[in-house]
């Protein structure tokens, strides 16, 4: 398979699943989205929508959206590490807040990151990323008010974990989630602990 991403950017959601599973993996950087013009147009070639993740698998598919591409590895590896099993007490909890994250908290950055696409008036955007902040603010403490622990499931592991410890590293940044949503926090510090990823979490970016 080969991944295109960036390291802790989004693409860090499945690459830390590709990790835990144990699948070979090819990692392509794309370069910065937003400041550099050439990584859009590579992108461009795989992926119309130049959004990352981007996985292409062994028989060439192109994969896009991390909630689809979380449920595909779980069938391909026909492990349930991850995504709890149909008929799972925790199934439906776990669909719920997955859809939840990539829904509604994921697409507050696509707005903030580069508010001009939303906000054509300059003078607009500031008052415009100060909403969207204080919403995404809101939905991480419905998240936080969700989250059981040790693990966001309670004693299962899951790919919510991973969702959590790579979100959290993002603005508000973690010194907010310690004070604002500490069960978040201590879920993202232990997935970051988990020895298989270790070198991930660790690298530049």
């Amino acid at each position: 398979m080969e991944l295109y991403g960036m390291p802790h950017w989004g693409s860090d959601i499945v690459e830390y699943q590709l990790a835990l599973y144990g699948i070979d993996y090819d990692f392509i950087p794309t370069g910065d989205l937003f400041d550099d013009v050439g990584a859009e147009d590579a992108l461009r070639q795989v992926n119309p929508l130049r959004q990352i993740p981007t996985l292409i698998l062994d028989d060439g598919t192109v994969m896009t959206e991390s909630a689809a591409i979380t449920l595909l590895l779980a069938d391909l590896t026909g492990r349930d590490d991850l995504v709890p099993p149909a008929g799972a007490p925790e199934r439906a909890h776990f669909l719920r807040w997955l859809i939840f994250i990539v829904a509604n908290i994921y697409p507050t950055y696509t707005y903030v990151d580069l508010p001009s696409r939303f906000v054509p008036v300059e003078g607009a955007q500031e008052s415009f990323v100060h909403a969207v902040h204080g919403y995404a603010h809101r939905l991480y403490g419905d998240l936080e008010s969700a989250a059981e622990g040790p693990w966001f499931l309670g004693e299962r592991y899951s790919a919510l974990d991973i969702y959590v410890a790579v979100i959290t590293r993002w603005t508000p940044r973690r010194a907010w989630h310690l004070e604002n949503s500490p069960a978040l926090t201590k879920i993202a510090e232990a997935v970051e602990r988990l020895p298989v990823l270790s070198d991930l979490v660790a690298r530049p970016g």
